[in-house]
């Protein structure tokens, strides 16, 4: 059997996920879709859309996708869902999984890499964070769980977007972009999204692409006064710091980028990240990097969430393409020179 995938939607309290959820439900995608609730969520989506009140834990809903409610645990709730669909119990193509507002998505993830026969079913594909954009200063400047939201995230939804000036809309996309450069940020109305920008995202996916928004390195390169290179036509020193023009906010959620077109050593490099992973992992929310390894050919994928990291060979350099590694860290308080430095000592 196929794997199944599976998204995560997060998003503070009162973001849309809801809305947007019971958008993408009703949809004719003809899709089967299976969404598991923590059931201590602000809005259940069964007012409309559920066939029968009962007292079961999975229900099915008119349009043939199936609701669950987490009454114990998500490990318990996807097996179970794994185990009705190869029995043929339950027909479903793919999860969503919508968090409570203030959860932290991290366990969520985690759970896909840790526990064994969920990884032999499912296929995390994405997280999928909603920011409201009337209360999203508020919240990120209050809450570490919204900051925490924005870090994971593989695609970035701004709801309420309409009813606020566009130039607030302007100074949070600059927010979200310094939290986390790699999610592409994009305003939603009413939960109206194509469904191509909620499922098959690939975000965690080792694959070759690493999308680092290009304007997030425009701002880093623009604080090397002193490296004497154009912009852009090499790579061969750390990323510094954001030089906080018109950046107000000093989130704890914080991205920065390493890039270097030297080598790294495998075993030094293997070294290093253990080792911060070991101290700083439960402050590394997200992080992912296209390597130039000595001894390969190839491309080296990596990425981690928390404490797991895992690394796949990528495609062939191709031939006359410039080698160079970039990496983004994305976590909160990370000591940025401790990073670069020990990145740039893994180089050969």
């Amino acid at each position: 059997m196929s794997l199944i995938p599976a998204t995560i939607l997060t998003g503070f309290l009162g973001s849309g996920k809801t809305t947007l959820l019971k958008r993408v439900l009703q949809e004719a995608h003809g899709q089967k879709i299976a969404v598991i609730e923590n059931e201590f969520g602000e809005e259940n989506i069964d007012s409309d859309i559920l066939v029968s009140d009962t007292t079961e834990q999975i229900i099915q809903m008119s349009n043939g996708c199936i609701c669950c409610t987490i009454r114990e645990d998500l490990r318990a709730t996807l097996r179970d869902l794994a185990e009705k669909k190869r029995k043929g119990e339950l027909v479903f193509d793919r999860v969503v999984i919508e968090t409570t507002g203030l959860a932290d998505p991290g366990p969520v993830a985690q759970t896909f890499f840790m526990d064994e026969e969920i990884a032999e079913s499912y296929l995390l594909d994405s997280i999928l964070t909603l920011v409201d954009a009337k209360h999203a200063m508020t919240q990120l400047d209050e809450r570490q769980e919204a900051r925490r939201q924005v870090g994971f995230a593989d695609q970035i939804f701004i709801s309420k977007a309409d009813l606020v000036p566009a130039e607030e809309i302007e100074a949070l996309t600059h927010r979200l972009k310094h939290m986390n450069p790699r999610a592409p940020i994009k305003p939603v109305h009413f939960g109206e999204v194509a469904l191509s920008e909620v499922f098959d995202l690939r975000g965690f996916n080792l694959n070759s692409k690493l999308d680092i928004d290009p304007d997030f390195l425009k701002d880093d390169e623009a604080d090397h006064a002193g490296h004497d290179h154009a912009p852009g036509e090499h790579c061969d020193h750390p990323s510094h710091g954001h030089s906080g023009h018109h950046h107000a906010h000093d989130d704890d959620v914080k991205s920065f980028v390493f890039k270097s077109d030297r080598a790294f050593d495998p075993a030094k490099l293997e070294d290093f990240l253990g080792a911060i992973v070991n101290i700083y992992g439960p402050r590394m929310l997200r992080y992912k990097g296209v390597l130039h390894m000595k001894g390969t050919d190839r491309k080296v994928i990596f990425q981690g969430v928390h404490q797991l990291m895992g690394s796949d060979l990528g495609p062939a350099w191709a031939a006359g393409e410039q080698r160079c590694s970039k990496m983004v860290f994305i976590g909160i308080d990370l000591p940025k020179d401790i990073f670069l430095q020990g990145m740039e000592q893994s180089l050969v």
